[in-house]
């Protein structure tokens, strides 16, 4: 085991996962360039896993738990929150499993493929980034911000150009989704005001304008 991975393995970070500001406390005394060459050691031998440029994780013969991927995503970019087809999937709403998690945030794009898994970030603007998002404990693995559903079905629209109410309605969510509308009216509609009020783009609010008739009635 490479020294690093002993310290580090040692200290047990939730996960397994550490910044590089650990590996600093962990060797003080070393150089920056020492560092770099421990760092460079260990992931190079499988030890330890470059997530990005200062976010390091055990291989997983190293860590006791397994990271839930949402954790690792709110970790690899912030601010962002779990959204669009993630979210859609964690309530149960869409079928399929979806490959990679995919996020929002209000800062530039970014993709990150790890030995952890894919993560996508996709920039949505609204006046008020946090509207709609809900933050909790997931599975007992750590906090997390996830969009509600009324939050990423507004993400979604967005981000689908070629969407509008009046074209589309229902049939974009039940048909090209295969969400089941007994499930849409499900959706609670506490946090639509708050939802509606922080977004700039007029087709994504005309459709959400629909939406909500749709399921009130």
């Amino acid at each position: 085991m490479q020294t690093l991975t002993e310290k580090v393995y040692r200290l047990a970070p939730p996960d397994g996962i550490f910044a590089e500001s650990v590996v600093r406390n962990l060797l003080p005394s070393a150089s920056d360039t020492a560092r770099k060459q421990f760092i460079y050691r260990a992931v190079s031998n499988g030890e330890i896993l470059r997530l990005k440029p200062g976010l390091y994780c055990l291989a997983e013969a190293y860590r006791k738990t397994h990271p839930h991927p949402f954790v690792v995503a709110g970790l690899l970019h912030s601010p962002s929150h779990i959204s669009l087809e993630s979210a859609l999937s964690y309530y149960g709403l869409i079928p399929e499993a979806v490959h990679g998690v995919t996020s929002v945030t209000d800062r530039r794009s970014r993709t990150f493929r790890t030995p952890l898994g894919d993560f996508s970030f996709i920039r949505v603007p609204a006046d008020e980034p946090r509207a709609g998002v809900r933050h909790i404990n997931i599975d007992n693995q750590g906090w997390i911000f996830i969009a509600g559903p009324m939050r990423a079905i507004a993400d979604l629209i967005y981000l689908r150009k070629g969407v509008f109410w009046k074209k589309d309605g229902l049939r974009f969510l039940t048909d090209s989704l295969r969400i089941e509308e007994d499930d849409l009216h499900k959706i609670p509609l506490d946090d639509y005001e708050e939802v509606f009020s922080s977004l700039r783009n007029k087709r994504t609010k005309t459709y959400l304008k629909g939406l909500r008739s749709e399921l009130e009635r």
